[in-house]
């Protein structure tokens, strides 16, 4: 691999652990602390992987993503993807644990509003958040599915 290829999402965890997990937090706070740290634990993005073509259109933010698949695992999608932003790694960590390891047709079936109406997201990510992860769902869709 050289130094310009991303190593792709793999998740820490299950959807499920990581309910577990924002639900141990009493505030939001707390959560907030908790998803930056989990963008934190994202593997490094090189910043030869940080162009114009690989930008998540849509974000407020400086989103740059990449698609791929899991070491071993051609039928399965992963990605790479980085932020300039600390809320937005966290959030892109969250999308790891959801799509990362699935197959394109899993990922068709994901519902990701959902998803984020367990953890409580939807209602405590701005507006412009909301945008750009919608944008990211997109495009990883639009990668999981491509021929």
């Amino acid at each position: 691999m050289n130094s310009a290829s991303p190593i792709m999402i793999t998740p820490e965890m299950s959807f499920a652990e990581l309910t577990e997990n924002f639900a141990l937090f009493d505030d939001w706070e707390d959560r907030y602390r908790y998803l930056i740290d989990l963008g934190r634990k994202l593997p490094p993005f090189p910043a030869a992987a940080q162009t114009e073509a690989n930008k998540v259109r849509g974000c407020m933010s400086q989103v740059w993503m990449v698609p791929g698949h899991p070491a071993g695992e051609p039928d399965k999608f992963a990605f790479a993807a980085d932020s300039d932003a600390h809320i937005v790694k966290g959030l892109i960590a969250v999308l790891g644990i959801l799509f990362s390891g699935q197959t394109p047709a899993q990922i068709a079936a994901i519902d990701t509003d959902a998803a984020f109406r367990t953890l409580g997201l939807d209602q405590h990510i701005s507006p412009s958040r909301r945008n750009g992860l919608v944008s990211m769902v997109e495009k990883i869709k639009s990668y999981a599915t491509a021929p």
